[in-house]
């Protein structure tokens, strides 16, 4: 089965990096060229494991994908439950790990899939690599922007959970 990587290191931390990678849109679309459409479904406002989302890509597929995994601020998994034909089976998961500079996130991104049909597949895998690579590549470099960009930055820091308060009753993590 064909696997596709990218990996980039944001200089953000770790929650942080994970919360951008999780917006949505409008935000999504100042940092996510890949993304022409794309949303919650089944009355979902939230990302979460079993959730599921419809998104339409720049070259105008579309596809319904369910996390399998959602563990903020290390890991996100999804899988494809429907999309395009030539698509037997689609998997992704984004891996979000402190970087050896404080402050810094290495983000890795994985596509795994299987082509159809059958008979194609050896070809078809082929082409499946280098369309996929190239898309994750500028996937990830828009993602790497998204995180030194102010508004999505904004974004993503409104969607933190809020720091619990401390046993003096003053709120931890943040200045006043």
């Amino acid at each position: 089965m064909p696997v596709v990587e990218a990996v980039t290191t944001v200089p953000v931390p770790p929650e942080l990096a994970f919360a951008v990678s999780q917006t949505v849109a409008p935000v999504r679309y100042r940092w996510d060229p890949f993304v022409r459409e794309q949303h919650f479904t089944d009355g979902a406002t939230r990302p979460g494991k079993g959730v599921r989302t419809f998104t339409r890509s720049r070259h105008g597929l579309v596809m319904i994908s369910e996390y399998v995994s959602f563990a903020p601020p290390t890991n996100v998994g999804m899988k494809m439950v429907r999309g395009p034909w030539f698509f037997e089976m689609f998997a992704g998961g984004w891996r979000f790990a402190p970087a050896p500079e404080p402050g810094h996130t290495v983000a890795t991104w994985r596509y795994s899939f299987r082509c159809r049909p059958a008979f194609l597949r050896p070809i078809a895998d082929r082409v499946g690599v280098r369309l996929l690579t190239r898309d994750i590549r500028r996937r990830i470099a828009g993602y790497a922007a998204g995180c030194v960009d102010p508004e999505v930055l904004a974004a993503a820091r409104a969607s933190l959970p809020a720091a619990p308060p401390s046993p003096g009753g003053t709120p931890t993590g943040g200045t006043t």
